[in-house]
């Protein structure tokens, strides 16, 4: 038998049994040989539903997050594109690989200097070093490209069904982050040519694995899937709401728009209630003065509903964690990063249970602000468990405050 699994389930059942092979400690070079006599090339679609099928078999998240690297490395040239999608110019997917474009081009410019370190003087480290910090500086701007796929597409990939890759995807982009961070630190340190040495092999050079890597898996795994699932209209979504968290290293020059989808398809419906009181215990409002008093609170509010499910945020101009209209009835442990998701997880066990009611954190010096967030029960007044109310605020300025203030000044 060579080359002739034609269908697509037998296939499957073979990837994941390699897959498995290479969790159990398999050399993924006898692995590879086995994948290329035996299948010679899988379907790009296919090697997403194996990801999702072991985990819902119960391989853990974070085994199928250490084997991604190596799986994919071993699928490196045997991944069959020839039934993919093209996206038109302007769609979300095109900018996607137009900043890969971008990414790859800084990637290999710095392993051009990488090339250069033998031949390096003393005199010319400093120098050497202001360059990797600019490229590597550059490189992150891969936040804003990680995040979009994170907060817009991912949401679209779960209500299809599609939970485990990008729960195995959002993985890889925190461990980039932390290799990037990595990087920027040991290249702070303005290091000697010995130094930078070791610093290239151990900690640059496997950032930018991880990011070239990560271009791969999109372009010939997760993008050409995306295309197959996702509506004209879901990616409308998508595309106007990207510039809330920016392009990658590329500013698109086309505009696009599905031809079967009007402007006002996706814009939110809530003009039933304008001109009408809303009524609470304590008074009252109409739609605008609801809607002016969320935007100019001074302080970040996201309600998550008793079912788990993000139903409301505020959007004030200038709040300290991005959100988007993409994450409303979205499960609220899909909007946090894997590591973190068994505190979200503890807080929401502990807030219905009864046995706690208030969580509070903060960020010392995020970006140089401090940022306190608090999670908070929400309850009937007969005790019923209603959802959890997250509010965030910049109090950077507050703890600087001393004495008192009595006299009218505006700021």
């Amino acid at each position: 038998m060579s080359k002739l699994i034609h269908n697509s389930e037998k296939r499957k059942e073979l990837l994941k049994h390699l897959i498995l092979q290479l969790h159990s400690g398999e050399a993924p070079e006898q692995v590879r040989t086995r994948l290329t006599d035996l299948l010679f090339q899988v379907p790009y679609d296919e090697v997403m539903e194996v990801e999702q099928e072991l985990i819902s078999d119960g391989l853990p998240v974070e085994d199928v997050l250490r084997l991604c690297d190596i799986h994919t490395d071993v699928l490196l040239g045997n991944i069959d594109m020839s039934e993919a999608k093209k996206a038109p110019a302007g769609h979300p997917v095109d900018t996607f690989i137009e900043e890969n474009k971008q990414l790859n081009t800084r990637v290999w410019e710095i392993e051009g200097l990488f090339d250069k370190i033998k031949d390096l003087k003393e005199e010319e480290t400093d120098g050497f070093v202001m360059q990797l910090r600019e490229l590597f500086n550059d490189l992150s701007d891969v936040d804003k490209h990680y995040k979009r796929k994170e907060y817009l597409l991912f949401p679209y990939l779960e209500k299809a069904g599609i939970t485990g890759p990008p729960k195995v995807m959002w993985g890889k982009h925190d461990e980039t982050r932390e290799l990037l961070k990595t990087s920027h630190e040991a290249l702070a340190t303005k290091p000697t040519k010995e130094e930078l040495e070791t610093i290239i092999p151990l900690v640059l050079k496997p950032a930018l694995d991880a990011i070239e890597g990560m271009t791969m898996k999109e372009e010939e795994i997760l993008l050409p899937m995306c295309l197959d699932t996702l509506s004209d209209e879901e990616w409308y979504n998508i595309y106007k709401e990207t510039p809330i968290y920016g392009f990658c290293l590329y500013d698109p020059k086309v505009e696009w728009k599905p031809a079967q989808t009007s402007e006002t398809e996706s814009e939110p419906t809530a003009t039933f209630l304008s001109g009408e009181a809303i009524r609470l215990s304590s008074g009252s409002f109409d739609f605008k003065e609801m809607e002016a008093l969320f935007v100019t609170l001074p302080v970040d509010i996201t309600f998550v509903d008793k079912d788990d499910k993000v139903k409301f945020f505020s959007h004030s101009p200038n709040r300290v964690f991005e959100r988007n209209r993409s994450v409303i009835g979205r499960d609220v442990r899909m909007c946090h990063p894997p590591d973190s998701v068994h505190i979200v997880e503890k807080i929401i066990t502990d807030f219905k249970s009864g046995k706690e009611n208030r969580a509070a954190f903060w960020l010392s010096n995020m970006r140089g602000r401090f940022i306190y967030i608090e999670y908070t029960a929400l309850r009937s007044p007969e005790g019923e468990y209603l959802g959890i109310l997250e509010t965030t605020q910049d109090i950077t300025e507050l703890r600087k405050l001393e004495g008192d203030k009595r006299l009218l000044t505006y700021s």
